[in-house]
């Protein structure tokens, strides 16, 4: 049995037709097989490795770390030097009402988390929620996620949640005072690569505001430089309650947090204590390897590149087939004018050894989620590739 064949009977799938790439290493932009083929990683794990695969300065910390502790005690009951530090360094980026941050594992337990802490901390238990959104897979999660062809096999999942139109300001009077939270994306991802509006977003937040519900921003996907800021809201100027974070948060390694008030969090303290518990959340490895990558992000010159890349890539992919390319930052989609040119598009640039993605609700849209270390010389072979597919293919 060959090692596609063993991998496929053992390894639970979620797909009839996974890549089955296997990797031998990686480093920076690329990924090595077994059988010798190098790839450009263009969606960088899927908006992970946003400094580039083992980055030194993140192995560097795991190796310090792993020689000092791995896991001693479930969360928040020990002091640990690396979630301690880690902690105060992200907060120290963010308005001074995200203070406190719950580590977990990954973004749909942050998801999960912060919806429990909007409903504890509110005592109601309405959500308001977005079409074509997708905040994870775990039931809460799913619960608020727009996407019924993902919640039907799953019914009947929470109840009292309510989806609107995004970027649309009809419907929002039904943010109201039963309703304990909003949650949405300040950048839809996987619906689309669809910024909000920045007066929608504004209307929201008054809202919520005169109703006393919550804003949670989901930017599991946006967060860590992507988009160009640390964080998508930050250039919006209009801030969540609740943050949640994950994918690049630890520079590969599993690591997720959502990121509010001391006021709200007491929730989680009182009837009863111990109301919202992880085992692994804030791990010593995965603190000590996000810290790392927070550091290199913070010195370098990582966030301007990302809007640099953004520019090149906007300035670039423009011609027949084209529908747009829409996106801030390093989170980019480009939207082509049929399902036959974007499948054709992708499967080109992947036997050429450039992996390029699809987002689970547009067959139309191509993800571009370079690493933020790719260099000029490497960002301009993927687009002269892609250009090159697209007037082959273009009829």
């Amino acid at each position: 049995m060959n090692t596609l064949d063993r991998f496929k009977t053992v390894v639970a799938q979620t797909s009839d037709a996974p890549l089955g790439l296997e990797i031998s290493n990686a480093e920076g932009v690329h990924l090595y097989t077994t059988q010798g083929q190098r790839f450009i990683d263009f969606i960088s794990g899927i908006a992970v490795s946003s400094l580039g695969h083992r980055h030194p300065k993140v192995v560097e910390a795991i190796h310090q770390q792993v020689d000092k502790h791995l896991h001693v005690m479930v969360y928040g009951e020990f002091i640990q030097q690396p979630q301690l530090e880690f902690a105060e360094l992200l907060t120290a980026q963010l308005p001074e009402h995200l203070e406190q941050v719950y580590f977990v594992n990954s973004g749909t337990e942050a998801i999960e988390g912060a919806l429990k802490l909007a409903k504890k901390h509110t005592k109601r238990t309405k959500l308001v929620a977005f079409k074509n959104s997708y905040h994870g897979d775990t039931h809460g999660s799913l619960s608020v996620t727009g996407r019924d062809v993902y919640r039907d096999p799953y019914l009947p999942l929470l109840p009292d949640v309510h989806f609107l139109e995004f970027n649309s300001f009809e419907g929002l009077d039904a943010i109201d005072d039963d309703t304990a939270a909003v949650v949405m994306e300040p950048i839809q991802g996987e619906g689309g690569i669809i910024p909000a509006d920045w007066k929608w977003l504004a209307e929201i937040r008054n809202r919520c505001n005169q109703a006393g519900a919550l804003l949670i921003y989901d930017e599991i996907q946006s967060g860590f430089g992507r988009t160009g800021s640390l964080f998508a809201f930050q250039q919006y100027h209009i801030c969540p309650d609740i943050l949640c974070v994950a994918k690049a948060m630890a520079g590969g390694m599993p690591m997720g947090g959502f990121i509010s008030s001391a006021t709200i969090f007491e929730s989680f303290m009182y009837n009863p204590p111990l109301n919202h518990v992880t085992t692994f959340g804030g791990h010593p490895v995965c603190a000590a390897a996000a810290l790392a990558n927070l550091k290199e992000l913070l010195s370098g010159d990582y966030l301007e590149r990302a809007s640099l890349i953004e520019k090149k890539i906007k300035e670039t992919l423009v011609g027949p087939g084209i529908v747009e390319v829409r996106g801030k930052g390093a989170m980019l989609g480009l939207q082509l004018e049929s399902r036959e040119l974007t499948q054709q598009v992708v499967e080109e640039c992947f036997e050429q050894g450039i992996l390029l993605g699809w987002t689970l609700h547009s067959n139309t849209l191509i993800r571009l989620a370079p690493p933020l270390v790719t260099d000029d010389e490497t960002l301009s072979t993927v687009m002269d590739k892609i250009m090159e597919s697209i007037q082959r293919n273009y009829k």
